[in-house]
């Protein structure tokens, strides 16, 4: 029996996160300079999302670019922008045949105009699809968002248009980007590291954690069954005893 073969169509995760990590490494390894690791992620990101499309997930975000990433040396920065719009210009009429909508998250504002036109003319083309929503993290990092949501909720207070006793973990939540997207059921981590670097910390709070040490431009369809048959096979609490979820 296949990996695929493996899944149970009842107990897919309806939202996986994916942090795509080891691109440099893997660009290294092979004696070239970061931005071609970078280049052939670009395949691995076509190959899990027609693999998503396929298997009926709902909801798939990359971590594409931190807040923090805007220290890397400008080159880099300026080859993964432009690596970024010409991307989603070359993948636009696949999304389109696939049904996929496109949503980007992130302090969009720091990015060039040109960028953010592109990002923002391939959301609207594609705002109709109703199948996998796929997302975009550009530009983000979870202590930005959660500080931005803390002075929105401050602002509400200080004018009277919230009260302090009001605010509820659900009120952070409809403050926070993914305000219109379900939490993460299980986040991907590639290349061997075992951290979160920043990313989706509100809403990974009951995630599964899977951690491969795959180097992203070599992440296949296969590795991603392979964590969806992992996932399946966790027993998912939410703080109940395994007495409570049987009965």
């Amino acid at each position: 029996m296949s990996l695929k073969e493996k899944i149970i169509p009842s107990l897919l995760p309806k939202h996986i996160a994916v942090i795509m990590d080891g691109n440099g490494r893997w660009a290294k390894q092979k004696g070239k300079e970061r931005i071609f690791g970078h280049q052939n992620g670009v395949q691995s990101v076509r190959d899990v999302t027609e693999a998503s499309v396929e298997l009926g997930i709902g909801f798939l975000t990359f971590y594409a670019f931190s807040t923090e990433n805007w220290n890397r040396p400008k080159e880099e920065i300026d080859g993964l922008m432009h690596l970024f719009m010409q991307a989603i210009e070359n993948e636009t009429p696949t999304l389109m045949k696939n049904n996929v909508r496109f949503e980007v998250i992130g302090e969009i504002e720091k990015l060039h105009p040109q960028t953010t036109q592109t990002m923002n003319r391939v959301r609207d083309l594609t705002k109709n699809n109703t199948g996998l929503t796929m997302i975009i993290a550009l530009s983000y990092s979870s202590r930005w968002e959660i500080t931005k949501a803390a002075k929105e909720i401050t602002n509400k207070v200080i004018n009277n248009e919230l009260s302090l006793e009001a605010i509820t973990e659900e009120t952070i939540s409809n403050y926070l980007c993914t305000k219109n997207f379900p939490d993460p059921d299980l986040l991907i981590r590639t290349s061997g590291e075992l951290r979160l670097s920043n990313f989706l910390m509100w809403q990974l709070a009951y995630s599964e954690l899977y951690f491969t040490n795959v180097l992203w431009p070599d992440f296949s369809k296969e590795n991603l069954y392979e964590a969806i048959v992992d996932y399946q096979s966790r027993e998912r609490r939410f703080g109940k005893t395994s007495e409570q979820l049987s009965n």
